[in-house]
C-alpha cells in the first residue's frame, strides 16, 4: 500500500477534476464539498505516477510528499530540432580516450529518473562504469577470458559465434568495447510487468539525450553476449541477483563527427482499414507462436 499523503490547497483549487480523471486506477474521488480526496482504496491502487500532481492547473494538489513549486513547468519544444536530433543520431565506434566531464556525467544519470516503464515499475538497475580507469580493468579483464575462450577448440553453434573475433582479439583489438571510456548496462526485475521493454526504451531515452549533450554513443550486442555468457561479470557490475541483464550501451565523448543525416531506405508501413479479418485455425497457431519468439 502507497501513503499517497494527498493535500489539496483548498485557495487554489479550481475543482475543475483534471486529477480525477487523469487518474488510471481511480485513487482520487471528490469529496462532498467537491474537493479532491483519496478514494477508497486509492492507497492500495495508486502507482505512484504523479499524474495528478502534473495535470493540476493551478498547482493545488500535493501528493507523497512531493509539491508543485518543486516541479519544473512545461515548455513547448520545437519539433523540426528534435526531428534532427532523431535523424542525426549515430552509432559512435571511436571514442576520446578521456573520462566526461563530472557534471555532464551527473545530467546523464539524473535524466534516467524520468524514463517510463510499464505500470511505472522504478525497479530498473543501471550500472554505470564512469571511470576509464575501471573501464580499463574491465576491459583487460573481459577480453582476456574471451581470448581463453576462442582459443580453445569451438564446440557447438554459440561458441562459433565468438571464432571469427579470435584473431582481432589476440591482436588486442578490442572489438567489443570499441575503446570506450564508459559503459552503462541495464537490467529489469524478472517479475516485472515489462522486463524486455523497460530497459530498452530507458536506453533510447539515454541515447538520445547524450547525442544532445554532444556525447557519443552506441548499443553493443557483442558485450550484452559476454555478459551472459561469463556471469561472473555481473557479480563486479553489482547486478542483483533478481535481475536480468537486458542491454550495454557504450558512450564517452566522441572521437568522430558527422555532419549530415543519412538517407535511410523506408520501413514498410500500413495503414489499417475498417473491418475484421478471418484466421484459420493453422495461421493463428502459427501467429501465436511467432508473437511468442
Amino acid at each position: 500500500m502507497v501513503k499517497m499523503n494527498l493535500k489539496i490547497d483548498k485557495d487554489k483549487c479550481i475543482h475543475c477534476g483534471q486529477c480525477i480523471s487523469d487518474c488510471m486506477v481511480g485513487a482520487i474521488e471528490f469529496d462532498e464539498n467537491k474537493v479532491p480526496q483519496v478514494a477508497k482504496g486509492g492507497e492500495n491502487r495508486c502507482m505512484k505516477c504523479q499524474h495528478c500532481l502534473a495535470i493540476c492547473p493551478v498547482g493545488a494538489l500535493s501528493i507523497l510528499d512531493k509539491s508543485p513549486e518543486n516541479s519544473e513547468p512545461v515548455k513547448q519544444h520545437n519539433p523540426d530540432e528534435i526531428l534532427n536530433l532523431i535523424k542525426s543520431r549515430r552509432s559512435f565506434r571511436h571514442y576520446k580516450k578521456e573520462n566526461l566531464s563530472p557534471e555532464i556525467m551527473a545530467k546523464l544519470k539524473d535524466m534516467l529518473n524520468w524514463v517510463p516503464t510499464g505500470v511505472n515499475n522504478h525497479n530498473l538497475h543501471f550500472s554505470f562504469i564512469d571511470d576509464i580507469e575501471v573501464m580499463n580493468d574491465f576491459r583487460e579483464y573481459t577480453n582476456k577470458k574471451l581470448i581463453e575462450v576462442v582459443s580453445k577448440p569451438i564446440i557447438g553453434n554459440t561458441l562459433k559465434k565468438f571464432e571469427r573475433y579470435k584473431k582481432a582479439l589476440l591482436k588486442g583489438n578490442d572489438i567489443v568495447f570499441r575503446g570506450a571510456p564508459h559503459m552503462l548496462v541495464v537490467s529489469s526485475p524478472i517479475n516485472a510487468p515489462c522486463k524486455d521493454v523497460d530497459p530498452m526504451i530507458a536506453l533510447s531515452y539515454f541515447e538520445l539525450y547524450a547525442q544532445s549533450l554532444g556525447v557519443g554513443t552506441v548499443w553493443c550486442g557483442i558485450a550484452y553476449g559476454v555478459l551472459r555468457f561469463f556471469p561472473e561479470l555481473c557479480k563486479q557490475l553489482e547486478i542483483p541477483d533478481t535481475h536480468k541483464v537486458s542491454y550495454v550501451m557504450l558512450f564517452g565523448p566522441a572521437d568522430a563527427k558527422y555532419h549530415r543525416t543519412i538517407q535511410p531506405e523506408p520501413y514498410t508501413m500500413v495503414s489499417v482499414k475498417k473491418g475484421h479479418r478471418e484466421m484459420s485455425f493453422i495461421e493463428k497457431i502459427k501467429r501465436f507462436i511467432i508473437n511468442g519468439k
